[in-house]
């Protein structure tokens, strides 16, 4: 497969999923072409072929079909069986990778020419065809002129009657030239039942039976629809264009100590840059001088800002607060979070939802069955029921035009589409249509619990003042401590940097292998081990076993500080759960999802969480256990979602019908999972879910609106109460009514 190669476009021009259509069935059929994929959201075209592929021709055939087209990026090699795409109308989404390529080896097959090529498109450079005011497009000056034309032909039918249908005739052909254009190099590329060949069959006919004044201004408000279309169109691709441009477009470079302002993308891995208080941080990377408040609300949707400090991590796309930062930069700007975030939402339209694949389905014979009723219509009446020629063919011809499919057909894409956009903004990623339908079928959610449910790092929960003050318990143990990475020694230094503490010098640090840790400090003989070594050292009172005791029942690991041979006291720390835990997993519940823990922890520490957070727990699990347990409750009946870090729960992720990513492994689990919680909020899955339910919901409103629209027409233009005005705006009025109704799902989730 190593000579299929992969060439992506940005097409202009496209408003509906009619477009894709022609645009797909067209390329597909050229010369050592394997495969198509054209996203009407993203306004791009993928296409696999071969090497010997003329892409030139490729370009003129879109072209040709009154598209503008432009290469987005060059040619990568790729395998083509990593991808599978329908044929029908809207086929698979692309995702132009000009914003961003990921790092796992999933995606090795592009190389890094096309990524720097296409980075451009990352900070708005890329001012495609599709972009600019209405009036400055083809279609809006088309538009505009075949509406002049109209005016014109009126006038001149009121001043000069006699030659009134000629003007009417002159006004319809300047409309009506550049769609039958479109619609012969469609029927030539294999689409002959397009909504401009509908259109020009219908307004040719009713120049036949003398209806010009109608025939014009169907053409003018068919052009009017579509460019209706191409604005809603518009702002559902500007949904993710917008992730984008959160990027500032310069950054301050660090250089032999001097700054420079250059282009953020050509920012290199490793390079310092200078962020001032307030401005947009240009790339992802490690502070590592100054800190400050990040309001991190752009890229996480955190309301408060977030404290970082030297070492830790910023995202681009963020905004600094108070104070100066010196940032390394760790991810060129192609690999920044955001640029990946947009990657997977291209990415993720291309992944059909079975409702989309069964409506391109019934699409393809829908047309055609409208087409045949149309004629029905025009030609029974007359030749059996005695019929009047002229007003029968009007009928037909306006059955004709309601039989476009394009609102039934964006119906799904659009929703989508605008659903994918509006969970990345809240950093939930779904790959696909078919994932975020089925979020919204689940009934049984299986949680990781470590860096899942709880935090994944130890916190000091209790301090226990035996001999000593509990701040001098804390203070001594800190300086034991300092220079350790471990998590409880973390735990431990964390609580005592949070309450102001300073710890002394230890001298003479020693690690006793499994036991703690000796040293001398301020002249003290100091020891913080496990209650097992300390009674080694020191007699426990009942009353401290009994204290131990009750701890350890909470799922807390102890550490006890001897000094000076006198037990002075003890510190209980344990991975507490998430701020939103409990919360979280009550909105699951309330929505009628069953919610189970699978953890490898033990069963002591994992049903003390649990029971904090009121949730069954299957505890000491190895990873095939987990893949296990998701596959016995599949079997009981339950729509099985998985939620873990991706790493050590890839097996269980896997099995689910869902797999969701969440916690220290999400960076792996982009690539592995179905879908991904970018900022541990446990409550965001109930977010998620419920996010599917209301696509569905929208999804199912578009095709009652779209379908019931054309059903209410059709009957009355039977009947003869509606006519060739009304049947144009049934189609292109459905069309833009569908994506009105998809993009009120771009609105914030709360």
């Amino acid at each position: 497969m190593s000579d299929v190669k992969e060439t992506r476009f940005r097409v202009g021009g496209m408003d509906c999923a009619s477009c894709a259509s022609k645009i797909d069935t067209a390329v597909r059929r050229m010369p050592g072409v394997s495969d198509v994929s054209v996203s009407v959201t993203a306004g791009t075209m993928r296409v696999q072929h071969d090497a010997a592929s003329d892409l030139e021709a490729i370009a003129r055939k879109v072209t040709g079909l009154g598209y503008a087209v432009t290469p987005a990026a060059a040619a990568a090699e790729k395998p083509a069986a990593k991808h599978e795409h329908g044929a029908g109308c809207c086929g698979g989404h692309d995702h132009d990778h000009s914003h961003g390529h990921d790092h796992d080896h999933d995606h090795a097959g592009h190389d890094h020419k096309p990524k720097a090529a296409a980075v451009e498109g990352l900070h708005g450079h890329d001012h495609g065809p599709s972009e600019g005011p209405w009036w400055k497009g083809k279609k809006g000056r088309l538009t505009i002129l075949a509406g002049a034309a109209l005016v014109v032909a009126y006038g001149i039918g009121h001043l000069f009657p006699a030659i009134e249908t000629y003007a009417f005739v002159i006004a319809m052909f300047i409309g009506l030239v550049p769609i039958a254009r479109r619609a012969i190099m469609a029927a030539l590329a294999g689409t002959p039942f397009s909504i401009e060949m509908l259109m020009t069959i219908a307004a040719v006919g009713a120049v036949i039976i003398n209806a010009t004044e109608e025939a014009a201004a169907v053409v003018f408000l068919f052009l009017v629809g579509e460019l209706l279309e191409g604005v809603a169109a518009g702002k559902a691709r500007d949904s993710i264009r917008s992730l984008s441009a959160l990027v500032p477009k310069t950054a301050l470079l660090e250089e032999n100590g001097k700054t420079r302002e250059v282009p953020a993308e050509q920012l290199a891995v490793g390079a310092v840059i200078l962020v001032r208080p307030g401005d947009r941080i240009s790339a992802d990377g490690t502070i590592i001088d100054g800190d400050s408040a990040i309001d991190e609300a752009p890229v996480t949707g955190e309301s408060t800002p977030v404290r970082k400090e030297v070492g830790d991590t910023v995202f681009a796309g963020t905004v600094n607060g108070d104070a100066a930062l010196r940032v390394r930069v760790t991810a060129a700007a192609a690999d920044n979070t955001i640029a990946r975030v947009v990657k997977l939402v291209e990415e993720a339209q291309e992944s059909k939802a079975p409702t989309e694949r069964f409506i391109d389905r019934f699409s393809r014979y829908y047309t055609p069955g409208v087409v045949v009723v149309a004629a029905l219509v025009a030609i029974i009446p007359p030749l059996f029921l005695g019929g009047i020629w002229s007003e029968w063919v009007y009928k037909g011809l306006a059955v004709l035009l309601i039989g476009c499919p394009c609102a039934l057909v964006i119906s799904t894409p659009a929703a989508i589409a605008a659903s994918l956009s509006a969970g990345a903004r809240r950093g939930l990623l779904m790959k696909g249509g078919a994932v975020l339908e089925g979020l919204g079928k689940l009934t049984a959610i299986a949680f990781d619990k470590t860096g899942t449910l709880t935090e994944g790092k130890p916190k000091v929960t209790d301090i226990l003042a035996f001999a000593t003050p509990a701040d001098e318990v804390l203070r001594l143990a800190a300086a034991l401590e300092a220079g350790s990475s471990h998590p409880l020694a973390l735990a431990i230094l964390g609580k005592a940097a949070e309450d102001g503490i300073v710890a002394p010098v230890a001298n003479g640090s020693k690690a006793l292998g499994g036991k703690g840790v000796t040293a001398t400090v301020e002249g003290k003989e100091i020891f913080l081990g496990s209650p097992k070594a300390t009674a080694e050292r020191v007699v426990l009172s009942d009353a401290v076993k009994a204290a131990t005791a009750t701890l350890n029942d909470d799922g807390k690991t102890v550490s006890m500080l001897v000094v000076d041979g006198v037990l002075a006291g003890a510190i209980a720390m344990r991975d507490e759960p998430r701020a939103d835990a409990a919360a979280g997993l009550k909105a699951l519940k309330d929505a009628g999802i069953k919610t189970i823990m699978l953890t490898g922890d033990n069963a002591r520490t994992a049903k003390a969480v649990g029971a904090e957070l009121g949730i069954e727990v299957r505890a000491e699990l190895m990873p095939e256990d987990k893949q296990r347990i998701v596959g016995e409750l599949q079997r009981e009946g339950y729509v099985v979602g998985k939620i873990g870090d991706g790493i050590n729960d890839a097996p269980a992720l896997a099995a689910a019908n869902v797999g969701i990513a969440m916690g220290g492994g999400t960076d792996v689990a982009l690539e592995t999972a179905d879908a991904a919680i970018l900022h541990g909020r446990v409550g965001d899955v109930a977010l998620m879910t419920d996010l599917s339910k209301r696509t569905m919901r929208n999804i199912v409103q578009n095709i009652v609106l779209s379908l019931g629209l054309k059903g209410v027409f059709l009957v009355t233009t039977i009947v003869g109460i509606t006519g060739l005005w009304p049947a144009i705006l049934a189609d292109t009025g459905a069309t833009v009514l569908v994506t009105l109704n998809a993009l009120r799902l771009l609105r914030p989730i709360k």
